[in-house]
């Protein structure tokens, strides 16, 4: 046996036994996923008690602590990566982008500089070539790979911020606020919470946002925009997280461009629209905008953890996310932490490449296509039940009502208990409802009425106690 902890690992690196057990463990989930519980149940909750407790003193053996990670954390996962979760726009996952995870979980690069991974490096210059294809974008658009759409924001309004203040002879990063000219941030009334968040963190202030008036849909009325000057950033939204709606961009933004503000269009799942022929008229204007927030992990079910900010202003961004050491060594190739306000971070690259790679322009469509279909699928089978829909479906996203709202709440309540399927709750237009959002490849029609009955059913559960 190994006496010591390096000779102990060094051992367990050797003879690989703790990786094909993971391995078993991985095949397993994947070929039960698809007909376990969407949600844990009570028992497979209660057991995660079991992983409280001190910290060990001693080493532990990898062998046992992985079959008791297996045995009490596989049953509480969410089996999101089947076809009937349909919460929170949670992507499935493409098998060759997952594989493509897992190898790089092995190689475990660091894509903070060319110096340290030149294949991250390379991969990151590809995906940001094949993005500004996709969403037809101009070739001065560059990329910053980050965990989610939230920090994709934040990076975007940071670019937007710096050059914004530059234009008046401020620089942001030395200056700071004090004694700063004005900058306006305007936005919909419908904007994603996440937009209020990086306002708030780039110390914007909450009750500087000029808000707009948004209709039925969640659209911006272009009529509501107030003047836009140069001291302006716009936020604009591609795709609703509830109605899965599309703001007006080819007017919107002439207007702006005119004005010469800055817009950031916020598409975490809806901004691959403009990658389909059959949605690219959601999305038209769009390459007017200096600034966008996406994930991978939605629309394009890539694994977790990939998010993407695409820029036309390399200057801003690089400038508003900067970073400096003496040890930091620059290269004539691409060095990915300039681009992002993290410095060491995982090669996210990989797993996005392979998905670009293995889809393609075609297979992106395709994919854009049956999430839209499904979705048009369940609104229809919905009504056909009685249920109330409240959106026009021209995406992915499907809004639901009961008849009343303690109803809608109920049945909600009853459908994530069920285990059948999984759908989050939100308020619109002064509604309490269900929403619906279909991002997995993996999900088919008869998901999607497997997933109508269990909401027959919860409803039916709900009258019995109204």
């Amino acid at each position: 046996m190994p006496e010591n902890l390096r000779e102990k690992m060094l051992h367990e690196m050797e003879h690989k036994g703790i990786f094909e057990q993971v391995q078993n463990y991985a095949l397993a989930y994947a070929d039960t996923v698809y007909g376990r519980n969407v949600f844990p149940n009570d028992d497979a909750v209660a057991d995660l008690d079991k992983f409280t407790e001190v910290l060990p003193r001693s080493t532990g053996e990898a062998k046992a602590i992985l079959k008791f990670l297996n045995q009490y954390g596989s049953p509480a996962t969410v089996a999101q990566t089947g076809g009937r979760y349909f919460g929170f726009v949670d992507g499935g996952v493409l098998p060759v982008s997952l594989a493509a995870r897992i190898m790089s979980d092995f190689w475990d690069q660091n894509a903070a500089l060319y110096d340290m991974s030149p294949l991250a490096s390379k991969l990151e210059e590809i995906c940001e070539s094949w993005l500004r294809e996709l969403f037809g974008l101009p070739n001065k658009v560059v990329a910053g790979f980050v965990t989610g759409s939230s920090l994709a924001i934040f990076c975007g309004l940071a670019a937007a911020r710096y050059r914004v203040f530059l234009n008046n002879n401020w620089d942001i990063n030395k200056k700071g606020f004090y004694g700063a000219p004005k900058a306006r941030i305007i936005a919909g009334q419908q904007a994603h919470g996440t937009v209020s968040k990086a306002v708030a963190l780039l110390g914007f202030g909450l009750d500087n946002i000029e808000w707009v008036d948004t209709d039925s849909e969640g659209r911006i009325l272009p009529s509501k925009v107030p003047e836009l000057d140069e001291n302006t950033i716009l936020i604009l939204q591609a795709g609703n997280v509830c109605s899965g709606s599309f703001d007006p961009f080819d007017e919107i933004c002439t207007k702006a461009n005119k004005a010469k503000a800055w817009i950031h269009i916020d598409g975490a799942f809806g901004l691959w629209a403009a990658a389909s022929s059959n949605f690219q008229h959601l999305t038209r204007g769009i390459e007017k905008a200096n600034s966008f927030s996406l994930d991978g992990h939605k629309t394009l079910n890539t694994p977790y953890d990939n998010g993407i900010v695409l820029c036309d202003d390399k200057e801003a961004l690089t400038h508003a996310l900067h970073a400096s050491g003496s040890y930091i060594r620059k290269s004539e190739n691409r060095d990915g932490m300039f681009y992002t306000p993290e410095m060491s971070r995982r090669a996210r690259s990989i797993e996005l490449w392979a998905a670009l790679k293995y889809l393609g322009k075609d297979g992106v469509d395709e994919l854009v296509l049956g999430f839209h279909q499904r979705a048009l699928q369940f609104g229809e089978e919905l009504k056909a039940e009685g249920f109330q829909v409240l959106n026009d479906v021209v995406f992915n996203q499907v809004v639901v009502a009961c008849d009343t709202d303690v109803l809608t709440a109920q049945t909600m309540q009853n459908i994530q208990k069920s285990g059948e399927c999984w759908a989050g709750g939100a308020e619109w237009n002064g509604k309490v409802v269900i929403r619906i959002s279909v991002c997995s490849w993996v999900t088919t029609e008869s998901d999607i009425t497997h997933s109508v009955r269990a909401f027959v059913a919860a409803r039916e559960k709900a009258m019995e106690k109204y």
